[in-house]
């Protein structure tokens, strides 16, 4: 396999990600960023905690989507997240619930 061979796959294979998300997005009602990876969620419960003066984020969330290229299984029913590093957590409007101004 070439170096475009493989450049190529690993193009078709974010494109084909991409796409899966996008038709997932909307069955979910978080978008959850960290350090590592790139979720979205139903259910989000952050929790801060500290051990010995540092100060940590505990993330559990539950009925999950994990956007990783080289995960077989996207779809997760229960997702722990321990990091010293910064989430994000945002919620994700629903399409349904916006009305254009007449």
């Amino acid at each position: 396999m070439s170096a475009e061979d493989l450049e190529n796959y690993e193009t078709d294979m974010e494109l084909a990600l991409y796409r899966e998300y996008r038709d997932v997005v909307g069955l979910f009602s978080y978008v959850v960023e960290t350090e590592r990876r790139f979720y979205l969620a139903n259910h989000v419960d952050l929790q801060t905690r500290s051990a010995d003066g540092e100060v940590y984020f505990d993330l559990t969330l539950t009925d999950a989507w994990v956007w990783d290229v080289y995960r077989s299984a996207r779809f997760v029913k229960k997702v722990r997240v321990i990091t010293f590093k910064d989430v994000n957590v945002e919620e994700l409007t629903k399409t349904d619930d916006l009305q254009l101004p007449e």
